[in-house]
């Protein structure tokens, strides 16, 4: 209880420092402005994102499909059957407004070493993916990539670690209205997942 107090009273003074700040010289920190447009964010459309080559992509050119997102990893035990049912759910339902976006992430036992020019020869031309590939991100710690920020606060983890990402290869379902629906664990097969796509395709 005591801590739960402290943590607060942190927090408390934390606004009432950067509101102060706003007052006395009119402008907001960056630092304040990007922690609210988190806290105030509905939907993923709200994100921007780096593809592989490092350019800008606004995710709401993604508004009106399913999408579930990945962290993946080139070097993983999972890696080759992830990939494998992967690309098999994206060329049978990306004509239908399916797409599956590729977050590669070095944080789980350095499964991804490689620079993003490394990164995408090898889903390429190894695992044969078409579906987008992004820039390698931080899912977990205070670096985290803000959409993983997001996706983790709208679908919460279980058991020991909480709502942090577990391993290589956890999934996100996102609705047509760019809405977390699910969150599915590393072990889970993509193919497990595919009724759950289905229906959110179906949905109007």
């Amino acid at each position: 209880m005591h801590i739960f107090k402290f943590v607060n009273w942190i927090s408390l003074s934390f606004l009432c420092l950067s509101a102060f700040y706003y007052y006395r010289t009119g402008q907001i920190s960056p630092y304040f402005l990007l922690n609210m447009a988190e806290e105030s964010s509905n939907s993923i459309y709200d994100f921007t994102v780096k593809d592989i080559r490092g350019n800008d992509v606004s995710l709401s050119q993604y508004r009106g499909k399913v999408l579930l997102i990945v962290n993946v990893a080139s070097e993983c035990g999972l890696t080759k059957s992830n990939y494998n049912e992967l690309n098999v759910l994206y060329e049978k339902y990306k004509n239908q407004g399916f797409e599956i976006l590729a977050f590669p992430c070095n944080q789980f036992a350095a499964q991804e070493p490689g620079n993003n020019e490394q990164i995408q020869e090898t889903v390429c031309t190894r695992f044969k993916a078409e579906f987008p590939i992004f820039d390698k991100v931080d899912v977990n710690g205070k670096d985290a990539a803000p959409i993983y920020k997001f996706l983790k606060s709208q679908k919460g983890g279980r058991g020991l670690f909480g709502d942090g990402i577990k391993w290589n290869f956890t999934k996100f379902l996102v609705n047509k209205e760019g809405t977390v629906v699910d969150r599915y664990a590393p072990t889970t097969s993509p193919f497990k997942i595919e009724k759950d796509i289905e229906n959110l395709l179906q949905s109007a």
